[in-house]
């Protein structure tokens, strides 16, 4: 591969991070901030910058007079719509958006998400979205992948994923999810501590907070499987089924 061809794999994946602010150069108005890429990496003319800003700003529902102010001047949704558009400025077809709707108001929450539904979409994007909101996770995936202390544990289709966990600690998730159904619901966080990551338990890593949990767990670590059509989980509960 070229350094060309690099370079151009390498745009074609961008990051839409958790904080806005923090992620957001202070000292530079939202204009330079999501046309700084595109001028480096040779996408825009010069002479064609500002239309170019104003048109990606107008696609995530910013007004483009906004382009000319800092990101202290932002509302919290509002940052999370610039951090967007300094991703598809230089035109990618991958989006890593690492918790990016967890520090926002429930309401604006769902703003956002609907803007990440659009703009799939619009663009033909491919979403690696990472959330420990599964209720967030089912709006927006196509597929869902669960993973505890750094092992991927489950994955399937959204739809059937929700419907029908297989691992414990996948059902967990999925019991607690809010819903608008009528009547007394007692939530009940897992038991347990989770343990370090730099020393994880030996075995199955949720062992330790498993009620399911028997020798086998403590002492050998379940190999992902395929359990039903397109569906993987990494459970010696399923060998014993």
């Amino acid at each position: 591969m070229s350094g060309a061809e690099a370079r151009a794999a390498a745009l074609n994946i961008q990051m839409v991070f958790q904080d806005p602010m923090s992620s957001l150069n202070p000292r530079l108005r939202v204009r330079d901030i999501i046309g700084e890429a595109p001028r480096v990496h040779g996408i825009v003319k010069r002479r064609d910058m500002a239309a170019y800003v104003e048109d990606i700003l107008g696609q995530v529902g910013l007004d483009p007079a906004m382009g000319k102010r800092y990101p202290h001047q932002f509302s919290g949704g509002q940052r999370a719509r610039v951090g967007i558009a300094r991703a598809l400025a230089v035109k990618p077809d991958f989006l890593v958006c690492d918790e990016s709707v967890a520090a926002l108001d429930v309401s604006i929450q769902a703003q956002v998400l609907n803007l990440f539904v659009q703009l799939r979409s619009e663009f033909d994007l491919t979403y690696l979205f990472i959330s420990h909101d599964l209720g967030v996770v089912e709006h927006i995936s196509d597929r869902i992948a669960v993973m505890y202390l750094g092992r991927l544990i489950e994955l399937g289709t959204a739809q059937d994923l929700i419907a029908r966990p297989n691992h414990p600690y996948t059902q967990a998730l999925v019991s607690e999810i809010p819903t608008f159904e009528t009547g007394k619901k007692i939530y009940s966080a897992i038991k347990g501590e989770i343990p370090s990551p730099l020393n994880p338990p030996r075995g199955c890593h949720f062992h330790p907070r498993c009620p399911h949990a028997h020798a086998r767990c403590r002492e050998e670590a379940p190999a992902l499987k395929e359990v039903a059509p397109g569906r993987l989980s990494a459970c010696h509960l399923n060998d014993a089924a």
